[in-house]
């Protein structure tokens, strides 16, 4: 029995999904002061990240926490030194999409590194006491809550099924078929 010998219902529920997405690359500048003036730069990396996610007006802010470790030479390159310096940041990612009709008192939001804070350049500052750091990261959002879908029923349908096992795999063309059915009828609904 195909889709559209049967009678074709739409239901609203409530369920939870993914209601908000936000995606941002940025680029910062650090600057770390170690005890010695540098000489030159031997290395520069990122340690001990840390972050979480909070709703925040239109977006997500990733709140977080790295370490910048310097390895450097001072005194004419005949020493060198590590510098380190915790750093906090605040990354404020826009939401590119939000569902209107989402309820925001069920909103839980969560971030995912794309890529780890990475010192990707390290230079002496102009006035030769400082390490300028350039750091590039990554970050994903994702704000899930309740909100309503509109779903096609099939009074009965259920009943039918008691103690049989389906197999729900689009390989035939019979099921190509019910789903061309079920077009039409949802078409013909809207109308």
């Amino acid at each position: 029995m195909t889709i559209a010998d049967k009678q074709l219902q739409c239901r609203e529920i409530i369920t939870k999904a993914v209601c908000g997405k936000g995606r941002k690359f940025s680029t910062v500048t650090h600057t770390v002061t170690p005890p010695h003036n540098p000489t030159s730069i031997l290395g520069a990396w990122i340690i001990n990240h840390k972050y979480e996610a909070v709703r925040s007006g239109d977006g997500v802010e990733v709140i977080g926490t790295y370490d910048i470790n310097i390895w450097y030479s001072y005194n004419r390159n005949s020493q060198t030194d590590v510098a380190k310096e915790s750093v906090q940041f605040v990354e404020n990612v826009p939401l590119s999409y939000v569902d209107p009709k989402h309820r925001a008192s069920t909103e839980e939001v969560s971030a995912e590194v794309l890529q780890e804070p990475n010192a990707i350049e390290a230079n002496i500052s102009s006035n030769g006491t400082s390490v300028v750091v350039r750091v590039e990261r990554e970050f994903a959002v994702e704000m899930i809550a309740e909100t309503k879908v509109c779903v096609a029923v099939l009074p009965g349908c259920c009943d039918d099924l008691d103690d049989k096992d389906v197999d729900f795999s689009l390989g035939g063309d019979d099921d190509a078929d019910d789903y061309e059915d079920l077009d039409s009828d949802l078409l013909d609904d809207e109308l």
